[in-house]
């Protein structure tokens, strides 16, 4: 008998399931002070969503550079400068920025 697949489908929910499950123990782990632990946890989900395909949450942010979840007042700054939302990690230095003209619009 040969194997059984799985449709891509399932794989992407399963993938997007497992994300949402280490991106919350992430931000645990951030809270009780284990940088190190909510590293791993991040980096792991990357992993998962490279393999199935899957984007990571909108409303989750890390560092790209040492893959620390972003939260704003704890580990991060957010300024508003010049049409920019620029977010700087407190753990490396390392900036994001995104522009928000289109939220300004509204």
């Amino acid at each position: 008998m040969s194997k059984r697949r799985i449709s891509k489908n399932a794989v992407a929910n399963i993938g997007e399931e497992r994300i949402s499950v280490l991106t919350k123990l992430s931000k645990n782990a951030l809270a009780e002070g284990r940088e190190d632990l909510a590293a791993r946890y991040v980096s792991l989900a990357r992993k998962i969503g490279m393999k199935v395909n899957v984007k990571m949450p909108e409303d989750f942010r890390y560092c790209k550079e040492c893959m620390m979840p972003l939260i704003p007042g704890m580990n991060c700054t957010v300024r508003l400068t010049g049409g920019k939302i620029v977010t700087r990690c407190r753990h490396c230095g390392g900036l994001k920025r995104k522009p928000y003209l289109k939220e300004r619009q509204k």
